[in-house]
């Protein structure tokens, strides 16, 4: 069997990793080199148990290969495109982290600007049939037009992450436009699961609790989040990549170029969602029965940069590939709390 290429930057990452599992366990036509910097933006022993899944698996033998390396080392990228020529792309690697980039804004010129154009240049130089890579819903700024439409305004961004993932997306469809090259954008609202980031809500609370500490609610817990549990992201990915819809898609297109939301459509208030996350993590033992949420929240003012309400219009996705998230706030957060009870007693013993 002649197998497929898929080359997954950012593949110790989050989605990645959970992206590359899917790949290997239930398409054994594809082989996935994955690509990765493993910088320590958050521990990298998470990354490093992710891409122990990943080798865990017997499918992973002799079609998973990985390459550690730095998107704006555009030598090292040209290299893994000429060695391994990949079929399709997909980039998830980038510096993330809204207030980061506010303070090194440096960091994300490097990783999401100029690595994503090495990543452009390869795709082009190589002829890749298909690259599809990760926005954010943080493009959509500070807009109170909810839901969020892929269509609507995006040319204020509150944070120098959301104009990297704008200038993403300005760059990806010039050279779709000039070369032909065929893309999809997609924006990710509040990716939530098992072997997540750390530095995300869900996860951070978590761990401020168990260390026996307050967590603090922006804006009085007012905010309302659009969450996405990965599952459904990586179905996302999976249709787009292999569903061969895109190609009849871009066929009847002069720029093949589309731009999709990936959330749930389902915006939850804060304060309810540390009630469920609290009442995960009692089930499976990660805080004690006597926990008593509201002595451990602190409620404060807006954060600069943070939106009072996220929500994704996924029509598109619905439409053009009949996907539609499913996974509601309770049952991703009873996932996401059963699996950080198990990490963290392992990572005690």
């Amino acid at each position: 069997m002649q197998t497929k290429k898929i080359l997954v930057t950012g593949a110790a990452g989050f989605i990645g990793s959970w992206l590359t599992m899917r790949l290997l366990k239930d398409h054994p036509e594809i082989s996935v080199v994955g690509y990765d910097n493993l910088n320590p933006y958050y521990p990298v022993s998470l990354k490093e148990y992710r891409l122990d899944m990943i080798g865990a698996l017997p499918e992973s033998e002799g079609r998973w290969t990985f390459v550690s390396g730095e998107l704006e080392d555009r030598e090292k990228v040209r290299a893994v495109f000429d060695e391994h020529r990949p079929e399709l792309v997909v980039n998830l690697a980038a510096q993330a982290g809204v207030r980061r980039s506010l303070r090194e804004p440096e960091v994300y010129l490097a990783s999401n600007v100029i690595g994503f154009f090495n990543i452009l240049e390869s795709c082009r130089e190589y002829h890749v049939g298909h690259l599809v890579f990760a926005s954010s819903s943080s493009v959509y700024g500070d807009s109170r037009d909810v839901p969020f439409e892929p269509e609507q305004d995006t040319d204020h961004p509150v944070s120098f992450y959301a104009a990297t993932k704008k200038t993403n997306e300005v760059m990806g469809y010039a050279y779709s436009k000039c070369f032909g090259l065929p893309m999809t954008a997609l924006r990710f609202f509040s990716v939530y699961g098992p072997a997540g980031r750390p530095d995300m809500a869900y996860y951070h609370f978590s761990e401020t609790w168990m260390s026996g500490k307050n967590i603090s609610l922006f804006d009085e817990g007012r905010c309302k989040r659009d969450f996405t549990y990965i599952d459904d992201v990586v179905s996302a990915l999976e249709q787009i990549l292999l569903s061969g819809k895109s190609k009849e898609l871009f066929d009847a297109m002069e720029t093949p170029y589309r731009v999709y939301n990936i959330g749930n459509e389902n915006p939850v208030l804060m304060t309810d969602f540390v009630r469920i996350l609290s009442d995960s993590l009692i089930r499976y033992g990660a805080l004690p029965t006597d926990f008593s949420l509201w002595d451990r929240v602190d409620l404060v003012g807006k954060q600069a940069g943070d939106p009072e309400i996220t929500c994704a219009d996924s029509s598109g996705l619905l439409n053009d590939y009949g996907i539609k998230p499913s996974v509601n706030i309770e049952d991703g957060l009873d996932r996401f709390a059963r699996w950080f009870a198990q990490y963290k007693n392992g990572a005690k013993k």
